[in-house]
């Protein structure tokens, strides 16, 4: 049960509930992670001046940024937190298909979600433990 469920607790007594600990959040850290090897990968790979890298980095800036404003703002206006949210979410969509699109255009296999290599890299991903000092 969360505290602000408790009409009595003193959560739910606040004028303005706790937010902001977007940090902690999984979304937030994995789209933190998808925008740091972003930018490291159109750095590599991308033309700097061209609008395809310009496109890919704010996309992924934007689904980080876009977590951030909805989390902090989910003190005041759910509503404001669904739709930053869902902002967020649609720009990490933009960039999977840059992605993929960038992979074709090259003649380079895209993974399905599903396939024995994605699998592995989530796994990989997922036991890197090199990096957890923005987690409180």
């Amino acid at each position: 049960m969360n505290p602000s469920d408790n009409p009595g607790s003193e959560e739910s007594l606040r004028l303005i509930p706790q937010h902001g600990g977007y940090r902690k959040l999984r979304s937030f850290r994995t789209a933190l992670a998808a925008y740091d090897a972003t930018v490291l990968f159109c750095d590599r790979f991308i033309d700097r001046r061209s609008r395809t890298h310009d496109q890919m980095v704010q996309a992924a800036r934007s689904g980080v940024r876009n977590i951030e404003e909805g989390s902090v703002a989910s003190a005041t206006l759910k509503k404001t937190e669904l739709k930053l949210t869902n902002v967020a979410r649609a720009s990490l969509e933009e960039l999977m298909r840059d992605c993929e699109d960038f992979l074709r255009h090259r003649g380079l296999p895209v993974w399905d979600k599903d396939s024995a290599q994605a699998r592995e890299a989530r796994a990989r991903l997922a036991s890197d433990r090199s990096d957890g000092s923005d987690v409180v």
